[in-house]
This record gives C-alpha cells, sequence and structure tokens, in this order.
C-alpha cells in the first residue's frame, strides 16, 4: 500500500518538473516586482535632477550614434557610490540623471573609463582627435579609431521624429525645438555630434554638486 501512494506538499512540486517551473516563475515574478515597482512612485528616480535638460537636437543624434558605434560596450556611464570610484570620475551616478535616456546606458564592463563625468573634462579638438586616432592622445589605449565619423554627416530629416517619441515618453521638448531641429543638425558630421554628445554627460550633476559646496 505504501508504494502507491502519491506524493504531497514539498515531495510532489520536487518531483513535478512543470510545477516547479511554475512556482519558482511565479515567485521570481511577484519578488521583483515588489522590489520595481515602488520605484516607479519615487521622485529620486523620476524626477530629473536640479538643472538637467534634455539633450538638443545635436546631442541626440550623438547619443544615437554613441549607440550605433557600440561606444556602450567598452564604456560604462555609471559610476559607483564608492570612494575609488568618486575619486577617480567625481559625483556617484543618481537614477534622476537619467530620466530623459531611452534607454540609459548604465553598465558595469569598463575596457575603457567610464563616461559618465567626461563631459567638460576635455576640449572639443581632444575629442576629434581622439577619436580619429586614440593613440594620438593616449598612447596606450586600445580603442579603435573611428575616422569616418568625420566624412559622414547626420540624417538631420529623422530627428524630429526622434524627438516626438521622446516627447510622449516625458521629454519637455517645445514645437519650436522639434520643428529646428532639422536646422541645427544639418550638415553637421557625425563626430561633431558624438562631441557634442560626449561634453555634456554628467554636467547637470557636476554644476548642482559645485553649486552645494560654495
Amino acid at each position: 500500500m505504501a508504494s502507491n501512494e502519491k506524493p504531497s506538499g514539498h515531495a510532489r512540486i520536487e518531483t513535478n518538473n512543470f510545477l516547479m517551473i511554475v512556482l519558482i516563475t511565479l515567485v521570481v515574478a511577484v519578488g521583483g516586482l515588489v522590489e520595481i515597482v515602488p520605484l516607479f512612485f519615487q521622485k529620486s528616480t523620476t524626477q530629473p535632477i536640479e538643472g538637467l535638460k534634455p539633450y538638443t537636437a545635436l546631442q541626440l543624434a550623438g547619443r544615437d550614434i554613441y549607440v550605433k558605434e557600440g561606444c556602450y560596450n567598452c564604456h560604462s556611464q555609471m559610476i559607483r557610490p564608492f570612494q575609488a570610484e568618486t575619486l577617480r570620475y567625481g559625483p556617484y551616478s543618481v537614477a534622476g540623471e537619467f530620466v530623459y535616456d531611452r534607454p540609459f546606458q548604465w553598465g558595469s564592463k569598463r575596457t575603457g573609463p567610464d563616461l559618465h563625468r567626461v563631459g567638460g573634462r576635455y576640449s572639443d579638438e581632444w575629442h576629434r582627435v581622439h577619436l580619429n586616432n586614440p593613440r594620438d592622445v593616449v598612447p596606450e589605449s586600445n580603442m579603435p579609431a573611428y575616422p569616418w565619423l568625420a566624412e559622414k554627416q547626420v540624417n538631420a530629416q529623422v530627428m524630429p521624429k526622434r524627438m516626438e517619441v521622446l516627447r510622449m515618453l516625458g521629454a519637455p521638448y517645445t514645437d519650436e525645438e522639434i520643428a529646428n531641429s532639422v536646422e541645427e543638425v544639418q550638415g553637421k558630421t557625425e563626430v561633431e555630434a558624438l562631441i557634442a554628445y560626449l561634453q555634456v554627460l554628467g554636467t547637470a550633476r557636476s554644476a548642482a554638486t559645485v553649486a552645494q559646496s560654495q
């Protein structure tokens, strides 16, 4: 008789692969929702920090090039709240700096340095030389060169639609900014756009930190 008894309770779960998968999925889903959902209602994660503005048309075009060329594969944009991080890169990253980023460029892999606070650290010319041939300014760099960025022009015609979509997602672009986006980007090379993007990274938080310390 004992051999014919059906497993019950914990034993039944352990011996039924399908049931185990369903229950694990359910537990992970509920646990994830409990951790993630409250973040949608916290001002620290949904409200922009003081001084933060959405990307201009040229900066937005540069961000698209940054993603297209795979820069995020080697450079993170997330400074962690550790002393070694903040001493090297500056104030640690907070969610309010990225409310207009779709998607944000956080990451943990660093073949190259973090770029979150790179804005204003070097001149436009330095970035131009660096992107054309990194070894000209950083001899030990293993970063590939991107000489074609100085030859290709930005596709200006797509910018109004790009900005309209971002406005639907919460970026406070005005009708005038959207209407002028083609003219702002027209004739600009991809290297000019990428430099414009790099030069704004982290500047809002850095400026706010300086203002608070004075």
